[in-house]
């Protein structure tokens, strides 16, 4: 079924690579990633004020953490902003060629990060579980593009996209561990590639379509449920956010897409409801 909802420019902010819309509700904020721009941004869809901060490294992700400031998965690793702005790595892992990519804060507040080559080379890229003490685990070590990381409303079940593969898998969460990994829905080839997701209260899994002008929302059981056109080719993730998690915020990219909506943030208002997001621990 295709909705009809209408989709709204929050912000035109021509993002090279927008990614990883996150409600910050300490701050009653979107927060997002423009990863090739080296740019952390936040918006309050009350008051209309951004903020917009420059990294020194490509960023593939920003998320509130528990006390304040930001976690950030870089190029080199992951990162901590303190509130008064002030940075320092909680762990850093260079690897030539290669950056940080989507990430997703666990019900039990760690970070789970992706990364990828520049290249996309398959297996170069890794999805990582860091705690708040910078203790690292590898989940996997053999993916292309990590990208959406999400878990259904009662932690039991883990969403993960490694977008070359076409597939959302999914996972069972054995507490801190992610088993049985199995295919939950496949998009067909030329349908364009599954990027960033999220979960909802209901648990169905909203999925951004790079190169398919699209986001997709699956029932709990892998079914094609909805599908939310895009005017722009190349949304790249989702989120519930505002007040009451019923707007559904969606960053896209404009690299490679000349539409002059492209990079920009979108908003479908009164999309569903979505689920309270943990911030990280550390």
């Amino acid at each position: 079924m295709t909705g009809a909802a209408r989709v709204e420019v929050a912000l035109r902010a021509g993002a090279e690579l927008g990614e990883g819309p996150t409600w910050d509700p300490a701050g009653r904020r979107l927060l997002w990633a423009d990863i090739l721009g080296s740019r952390i941004h936040t918006y309050d869809p009350v008051s209309g004020h951004r903020t917009v901060r420059t990294t020194e490294q490509h960023v593939g992700a920003a998320k509130p953490r528990a006390g304040g400031g930001t976690v950030v998965n870089l190029r080199d690793g992951v990162g901590l902003y303190d509130p008064d702005g002030s940075f320092r790595w909680l762990h850093r892992d260079p690897v030539a060629g290669r950056r940080g990519n989507d990430a997703a804060v666990a019900p039990d507040g760690s970070l789970w990060y992706g990364t990828m080559r520049y290249d996309e080379t398959a297996g170069g890229g890794t999805l990582t579980r860091i705690d708040a003490d910078g203790a690292t685990t590898t989940v996997l070590d053999d993916v292309a593009v990590s990208n959406g990381t999400g878990w259904s409303p009662d932690g039991s079940l883990m969403y993960y996209i490694d977008s070359p593969t076409g597939r959302i898998d999914v996972f069972t969460m054995d507490g801190t561990r992610a088993t049985d990994r199995r295919t939950f829905a496949v998009v067909a080839k030329g349908e364009g590639f599954p990027d960033g997701l999220c979960v909802d209260a209901g648990g169905y899994v909203w999925v951004a379509l790079w190169d398919g002008g699209a986001v997709r929302r699956y029932a709990p059981d892998g079914t094609l449920d909805r599908t939310v056109e895009m005017p722009v080719a190349r949304p790249t993730a989702c989120a519930f956010g505002g007040e009451q998690l019923t707007d559904l915020y969606i960053t896209t990219a404009a690299i490679g897409d000349p539409h002059p909506l492209a990079g920009s943030l979108f908003v479908v208002r009164d999309a569903g409801l979505g689920l309270p997001q943990a911030a990280f621990k550390g």
